[in-house]
C-alpha cells in the first residue's frame, strides 16, 4: 500500500506563485510515474503534469511555461512549482503515483489540496 500526503495549497493573488508537495510512503517502487491532476468545481479531473523516475516530464498546454514538476527520488516526493497563477488555475490539486507490477498497474491518489487564485 502507498500513502500520499499533499501540502502547499492556499489562496494567492493572480500573478503569484505556490509550490505544492506530495510525499509518498509505503511500498514505493523505484520505477514509477508521479503526476499532478486538478479538478475545478463542476469540471472533470484533468492532467496537469507528469514526471517519470528518470525525470522525463510532460505538461498540459494550459500550464506549459508556468508550472514546473520535479521530484526527489530519495524522499519519494514530487513537487509542482506554479508561477504566474491565473484565476482559472483555481482547483483542488491531486497527486498520483502509478507503478507497474507483473500483472497490473497500481494507482494511488492523494487527498487533494485546494488552490485558489483571486483576480
Amino acid at each position: 500500500q502507498v500513502q500520499l500526503v499533499e501540502s502547499g495549497g492556499g489562496l494567492v493573488q493572480a500573478g503569484g506563485s505556490l509550490r505544492l508537495s506530495c510525499a509518498a510512503s509505503g511500498r514505493i517502487f523505484s520505477n514509477n510515474v508521479m503526476a499532478w491532476y486538478r479538478q475545478a468545481p463542476g469540471k472533470q479531473r484533468e492532467l496537469v503534469a507528469t514526471i517519470t523516475s528518470g525525470g522525463r516530464t510532460n505538461y498540459a498546454e494550459s500550464v506549459k511555461d508556468r508550472f514546473t514538476i520535479s521530484r526527489d527520488n530519495a524522499k519519494n516526493t514530487v513537487y509542482l512549482q506554479m508561477n504566474s497563477l491565473k484565476p482559472e488555475d483555481t482547483a483542488v490539486y491531486y497527486c498520483k503515483v502509478a507503478q507497474d507490477t507483473i500483472a497490473t498497474t497500481l494507482v494511488y491518489w492523494g487527498q487533494g489540496t485546494q488552490v485558489t487564485v483571486s483576480s
